[in-house]
């Protein structure tokens, strides 16, 4: 009898056992849970992080800058008498009045007011803000009733009227709300506790919803984009200076 290992186990078998093993090693090595034979378990989903009250407010201003380069571009047309769509005026002055005076604006004069004055912080700052809320809804009241086929192709005292208001709305919100993203929103946290800071971004959002839907900022972004491409100001080359 031969006392030599036996090695008449065929080679490919010998080798599929081998494969196994350096598998089983390699799996018990990777992060994640791997099983021999099976898939990757699906990660969950990573919940997406809540936006904070002050994001929050800060990106909406985005969308009025956007809005008012709107007004821009429309007051360049009516001084050089050129052709512009007054359902274009007209759809940008209505989302001001309803997403950024009667939402954005009351968010801030309901829930951040009240609060710097109780703390008697930015007291002069929160007056003069507050009475630039009330100057831009006269503003866009008058804006609403002007924008109208009518007056944009006359050449008479309404038309001038919308270019002043336009232009004066323009030039009292830039600094408004250049004045909220680095004085005002920055300091919400000191007249705010953490757990009522959290809270209050919460609130926020559920009115957001209330009022627009689910995604209710994102649809508004979506209705300034379709103006701007009517309007031929959507293309964010056109802006980069020839040097």
């Amino acid at each position: 009898m031969n006392n030599r290992e036996d090695n008449s186990k065929p080679v490919g078998l010998r080798r599929q056992v081998l494969q196994l093993f350096t598998l089983a090693g390699v799996a018990a090595a990777l992060p994640g849970s791997y099983s021999l034979g099976q898939k990757k378990a699906p990660k969950e989903e990573a919940e997406g992080e809540e936006v904070s009250p002050a994001e929050d407010l800060m990106r909406e201003h985005g969308l009025l800058n956007r809005i008012l380069l709107i007004y821009d571009e429309s007051v360049r047309r009516l001084e050089q008498r050129q052709d512009l769509d007054p359902g274009v005026l007209f759809g940008a002055a209505r989302i001001i009045r309803t997403f950024v005076e009667d939402y954005h604006e009351k968010l801030e004069e309901d829930y951040l007011f009240p609060r710097f004055q109780k703390a008697r912080m930015l007291d002069d700052l929160v007056v003069v803000l507050k009475r630039q809320h009330d100057a831009g809804r006269t503003l866009t009241d008058s804006t609403l009733q002007l924008a109208t086929a009518s007056t944009l192709k006359a050449a008479g005292d309404d038309k001038a009227k919308l270019i002043r208001q336009l232009k004066a709305f323009v030039r009292m919100y830039r600094p408004h709300e250049a004045r909220e993203d680095t004085v005002l929103f920055p300091a919400i946290r000191k007249v705010v506790k953490k757990n009522e800071y959290d809270s209050l971004g919460e609130e926020f959002e559920k009115k957001e919803h209330k009022l627009f839907g689910e995604d209710g900022f994102e649809s508004m972004v979506d209705k300034v984009g379709a103006l701007e491409k009517r309007l031929g100001t959507y293309d964010l080359a056109q802006f980069t200076p020839a040097l």
